[in-house]
């Protein structure tokens, strides 16, 4: 059958999805063309011609089928087994400990390079290709190696291996198939892969041997990169899953056990309906550095904060522990948010791991409904109030972290009954993107008919859980009773 490559016959182009399987379709029939070939050719053990395309047809399906199993991973996706670490064919043997690494064959040169010889042991006449010499680095004025000779070129680690082939086929009529190493003149270290089968005579007797060797060393390379790359993936995957466990576990310890809706600033008509989620990234990997939480304060204020750290997987997990258990500390001494952060800034300058933070801090006080806030180069909270939406005008404060002695601008509100207060981290609207703010403010209406701050943060979490966002993300909804 022509190939469909022909410089007169292009090959049709698959749908882009459908690449792979086409791939694994024209393997598989060529595989099955080069068996045909194999099975139909006139066989005569006299031929040395024909037992050296024999061995070329053996040799090329057992490529194509090797070929054929890679393109199934490929076509399967990451690697969720053992692993690609099943032996090749024929014996093996362990990588050199010593000697010089295996190079790439000289420029030009064939990978694979095939090379035949063939030993006769009733004359002692040896015959080597042409292919065979450039194999094992030898010039044929030097004349072929006998098997007694062969030895002084391999490997010493593979010496026994190849003396036990070799004797097998001789004395035991076994065919040939195996791998071992050698050493060229120029002290490069090469795989070898050697099929053959004994000549028997009349007698029923080895008269002589015949054996066909691949320079196998780019195929083993190959081999072992799959192996050592899949090995590499399966500890960086194993890492990941290790420090996503360890961040989960320190953000259950330190985050708000409290899911849902939560009643603060006690009871009566100014008293808080709390509801907070935490929104995931794309990756589905934690951050670690974004938080949410709410105190009730022992003076009967409550504390209300959002924020994030720089950084990502345990470091920034403690760092945000770190912080979070200082500003609580804080809140409970009675520090005013604008004052609070400016001792966090500080905390954070004199830290000997290097973070920045986005912080949002406020304090409400039921008492006469104010709302008292103070930000790090976080996005304002959003006011929502008689169906309308904005978002508070921006006190001055920097990042965390970003410079020495900065100060914290304060600001407060009254609020009124059936306010409602939205405080997010920036990965809610992609940076503070203004386009994703305005969409946020858009849910308005849809945030007046609900009745509780769940109900709120419910519908903010569904408009915004479809994008495809790059970090975390916080969002704590506070309603004002009334």
């Amino acid at each position: 059958m022509p190939s469909p490559l022909f410089a007169d016959r292009p090959a049709p182009q698959p749908p882009e999805r459908g690449t792979m399987e086409a791939l694994i379709t024209q393997t598989r029939r060529l595989r099955g063309e080069v068996d045909a070939v194999r099975r139909d050719t006139t066989v005569d053990d006299g031929d040395t011609l024909w037992r050296w395309q024999r061995a070329l047809c053996d040799l090329a399906v057992h490529q194509l089928d090797n070929l054929g199993a890679h393109l199934d991973q490929l076509k399967a996706g990451r690697p969720d087994g053992p692993g690609p670490d099943s032996p090749p064919r024929g014996p093996q043997v362990a990588p050199p400990t010593c000697g010089r690494e295996e190079f790439p064959p000289e420029s030009g040169s064939p990978l694979g390079r095939i090379g035949s010889a063939e030993w006769d042991l009733l004359t002692d006449e040896v015959s080597w290709s042409e292919e065979l010499y450039e194999i094992f680095g030898r010039a044929p004025a030097s004349g072929p190696l006998t098997l007694d000779e062969l030895p002084s070129l391999v490997f010493p680690d593979d010496q026994a291996l190849l003396t036990t082939i070799v004797t097998d086929c001789l004395i035991d009529g076994k065919p040939i198939d195996g791998e071992f190493r050698i050493v060229r003149a120029d002290g490069r270290v090469r795989t070898v892969h050697m099929m053959g089968e004994p000549v028997l005579d009349t007698a029923g007797c080895t008269a002589s041997m015949w054996a066909v060797l691949r320079d196998i060393s780019e195929l083993r390379r190959s081999e072992r990169m799959v192996r050592e790359s899949w090995d590499s993936l399966r500890r960086e995957e194993h890492i990941a899953r290790t420090e996503n466990r360890l961040v989960a576990e320190v953000q259950e310890a330190v985050l708000p056990s409290w899911r849902g809706s939560l009643q603060l600033s006690r009871s009566g008509p100014a008293a808080l309906d709390l509801a907070a989620r935490h929104v995931r990234s794309a990756s589905s990997s934690p951050t670690g550095g974004d938080w949410y939480d709410a105190l009730e304060l022992p003076d009967g204020d409550t504390l209300l904060t959002v924020g994030g750290l720089t950084g990502q997987g345990v470091a920034a997990a403690s760092s945000m522990a770190m912080l979070l258990g200082a500003l609580r500390g804080m809140a409970v001494a009675g520090i005013e948010p604008g004052a609070l952060l400016g001792h966090l800034n500080q905390l954070l300058d004199t830290s000997e791991r290097p973070v920045l933070g986005s912080v949002l801090c406020s304090r409400y006080d039921p008492a006469t409904r104010t709302f008292a806030w103070a930000q790090a180069g976080h996005p304002a909270p959003l006011l929502f109030r008689g169906g309308t939406g904005r978002a508070l005008t921006p006190a001055d404060g920097v990042l965390l972290g970003a410079t020495s002695g900065a100060a914290y601008e304060q600001a407060d509100i009254q609020l009124r009954p059936g306010d409602l207060l939205v405080l997010h981290t920036d990965g809610l609207t992609r940076g503070g993107c203004a386009a994703e703010r305005e969409r946020l403010l858009a849910l308005a209406p849809q945030m007046t008919g609900t009745r509780t701050a769940q109900e709120c943060a419910a519908a903010i979490v569904e408009e915004f859980s479809e994008a495809e966002r790059a970090d975390d993300a916080c969002v704590m909804v506070a309603r004002v009773g009334g």
